[in-house]
């Protein structure tokens, strides 16, 4: 049996947290501040401590280090309902054991506080991130992480977590939902935050020339290697890279990536001795890396290097908390930008971007409120200033998998039905939206032939006629 010391000013959590430990058969103790916390820690000797950061006179974070002066080898498991980055990387790096994000089930609070109880009876080490160089908080950055809903908590909690180490990170997420500014964040906490972070969309590397950008090349490799050069790779040596859409690099590229990782060698084109640098990895894409490694356009071994830890960033619409915060952000920024007042954004036009389906995430958001700025003129944000949203198709774009696809579909659905009346008609209105992106591409990929197209999509060519002509979509009459 162990003992468990709760500090929490809500009496709700205290409660439910002591009838945990009772069915757990531990003994446990509730106070409501972190002072009382203190004297019961001292008088007590807990195995672990679950720590609110929000407290009546002193914070969960002044008292963290308090409570580890006076036992030193007892985990701390701090929780918040109001944390963002810069509190889970400082919970962190003062020595929490754990950060759990309320709301939360017993669940989660039971297999917590059984591991920190593991850790304490084989005498926990210290925390990596204890141990961690004092990191200055970045709040006062314009291309900080933003948000207070219970998704990007949880991407706060992963990011504190992860940061300390130097294992590869690869990050999974649709386009514009923040990947590049979770890898500058990574970077920025992390012990490598005073070397380089080096950005590369693979995307848009040429393939001809993908190895010399990545690897460097010597004098003479190739025809116009006048001088030898430094690859990304060797550039960004002490710090962090940052490889987006690593999906796309060459299969043949692949294989001089892993061994890069795995040796921390550097081959340069035309080089006959490799380089050593020491960088640590970070990957993101928005495709499905386990479909493409299905595809055998991935090579399994390197994506199991690449994922040594993973982490999902949610879409938008899956975060309609933080839209309202990060629409004031972008406000925050052009305002500074521009040396003007804050624009005002009125209830109405707030209510309008909380109820749409932000395809392209962040970025549309951010766009959009640039957009309506620019039309605002110093003036209150109407509805009238936002541009049109984006569509489905243009939402879904050529790169997605039917995974994604899926997803798509089922967030559209979800939006359309948040504000549908009865006779909303959904299916037609869902229809309406696909079917001309599909018959479009399809019918021009057999140079109007409708018959040919009409075989491809498993459908009567009458039926197919009729539904080109409902769409304004020319297919070639055939004998």
């Amino acid at each position: 049996m162990a003992h468990l010391l709760f500090i929490d000013d809500e009496q709700s959590i205290c409660w439910g947290l002591t009838r945990l430990a009772q069915r757990l058969g531990h003994s446990s103790e509730a106070v409501g501040t972190a002072e009382l916390g203190l004297q019961a820690a001292i008088k007590t000797q807990p195995d672990a401590i679950v720590l609110d950061v929000r407290l009546p006179g002193m914070t969960g974070l002044e008292a963290i280090e308090r409570l580890h002066a006076e036992s030193p080898d007892v985990p701390v498991v701090i929780m918040t309902a109001y944390g963002d980055l810069e509190t889970a990387v400082e919970a962190v790096r003062r020595g929490a054991f754990e950060y759990m994000v309320k709301p939360f089930d017993l669940q989660l609070a039971e297999r917590t506080i059984n591991r920190a109880l593991a850790a304490s009876r084989s005498q926990k080490p210290s925390s990596p991130a204890a141990s961690a160089d004092p990191l200055e908080a970045a709040a006062s950055s314009p291309d900080r992480l933003v948000g207070k809903s219970a998704a990007m908590q949880a991407v706060f909690r992963q990011i504190a977590l992860i940061a300390p180490s130097s294992a590869c990170v690869h990050l999974r997420g649709e386009s514009g939902t923040g990947k590049e500014l979770v890898a500058r964040a990574i970077h920025q906490y992390s012990r490598r935050a005073d070397g380089p972070f080096i950005p590369v969309n693979l995307a848009a590397l040429n393939p001809s020339l993908a190895e010399s950008e990545l690897f460097g090349h010597v004098r003479g490799a190739f025809t116009g290697a006048d001088n030898p050069r430094k690859g990304l790779l060797e550039q960004a040596d002490g710090g962090t890279i940052f490889l987006d859409e690593v999906a796309d690099i060459p299969l043949g590229l692949q294989v001089k990536l892993l061994r890069s990782l795995e040796h921390g060698e550097i081959w340069p084109v035309g080089g006959n001795a490799p380089r050593q640098a020491d960088f640590r990895l970070v990957s993101a894409t928005h495709q499905d890396l386990r479909q493409r490694v299905t595809e055998e356009a991935f090579r399994h071994d390197l994506y199991f290097r690449l994922v040594t830890f993973e982490l999902e960033l949610p879409p938008l619409r899956d975060r309609r908390d933080d839209i309202g915060v990060l629409a004031q952000h972008f406000l925050d920024r052009l305002s500074t930008r521009s040396g003007t007042a804050r624009p005002h954004l009125d209830r109405d036009t707030l209510a309008e971007l909380e109820s749409r389906p932000w395809f392209g995430n962040v970025r549309e958001l951010r766009n959009a409120i640039e957009h309506a700025v620019v039309l605002a003129r110093g003036g209150p944000l109407e509805l009238s200033h936002l541009p049109p949203p984006a569509s489905l198709s243009i939402g879904m774009g050529s790169g997605h998998s039917g995974g994604q696809l899926k997803q798509s579909v089922e967030s559209w659905t979800r939006s359309q039905l948040a504000h549908a009346a009865e006779g909303a008609e959904l299916y037609q209105q869902f229809l309406a939206t696909i079917e001309p992106s599909l018959f479009n591409v399809v019918v021009e990929h057999f140079r109007g032939q409708v018959s040919a197209a009409a075989r491809v999509l498993g459908l009567h060519r009458t039926t197919l006629k009729k539904k080109l002509d409902d769409y304004g979509i020319a297919g070639k009459e055939e004998n």
